[in-house]
């Protein structure tokens, strides 16, 4: 399998055979994880590799998603980091400035090119692997669990393993629903996204497993409607981000 074909077969996974992803495959896929791309070089991203039983189980629990953990070959959370970094600074008598707007998005974007290198490599291996947004269900907690000091704060887990299956791939928005050629232009949508909602309702009702009579538009609607995670602000203002 190519690269491009590679990419273009992802799907989640959330049942694995339990075989244990051994050390020096780990440390492999950090290394090359780390070769993503990194605004101004601040690399500012640490991930625990969760080893220790009773933290799995409580994270699993904590991230509402106990099931998959129970048969992940190895569990990880991602994290957003300025810790290192404040650290750095003081080796040159220097208080950085961590709590901006600014570096919670170059953070996330750190965190997610670097994860998904993590993900790519894992899968070009033949593992597979889900990341849990539920990670942010419960953050506070999950900081206590791992230590987590100011600066620091968990964006999402990650379960990987040898899949008991494959599933199929789910159907991405059309090319020319994302695709802006010279300036935005919204008045397309409404055709296109009709034409989604018939390729999805297709897709949910025909697949192998869970089907349900479904349109993206309208999950979408339901999932936005309300705000999700409202405690997030206030829980990054603990660990440090207000926002400035």
């Amino acid at each position: 399998m190519n690269t491009k074909e590679l990419l273009r077969s992802h799907t989640s996974v959330r049942k694995y055979t339990g075989e244990e992803i051994s050390k020096e495959t780990v440390i492999d896929l950090i290394e090359t994880a780390q070769m993503a791309a990194s605004s101004h070089f601040v690399q500012a991203y640490s991930v625990i590799w969760v080893t220790d039983e009773e933290k799995k189980t409580k994270l699993g629990e904590l991230s509402k998603n106990e099931f998959q953990f129970k048969t992940a070959g190895a569990s990880f959370l991602f994290c957003v980091d300025f810790k290192r970094l404040q650290v750095a600074g003081q080796k040159h008598g220097v208080d950085i400035s961590a709590d901006t707007a600014e570096n919670v998005l170059v953070g996330v974007a750190d965190v997610a090119l670097f994860a998904q290198n993590f993900v790519i490599a894992a899968e070009s291996m033949g593992y597979g692997i889900c990341y849990i947004g539920g990670a942010r269900t419960n953050p506070k907690e999950i900081s206590e669990l791992f230590n987590l000091p100011e600066y620091v704060f968990p964006l999402f887990a990650m379960t990987i393993g040898t899949p008991t299956k494959r599933n199929e791939t789910k159907p991405r928005l059309p090319v020319a629903a994302v695709l802006h050629e010279n300036g935005y232009d919204v008045a397309k949508y409404d055709a296109l996204l009709d034409e989604y909602d018939g390729i999805m309702e297709d897709y949910y009702s025909s697949r192998s497993s869970n089907q349900k009579t479904a349109t993206w538009t309208k999950q979408m609607a339901d999932y936005l409607v309300e705000q999700n995670r409202p405690h997030i602000k206030d829980f990054l203002a603990s660990q440090g981000f207000t926002w400035k």
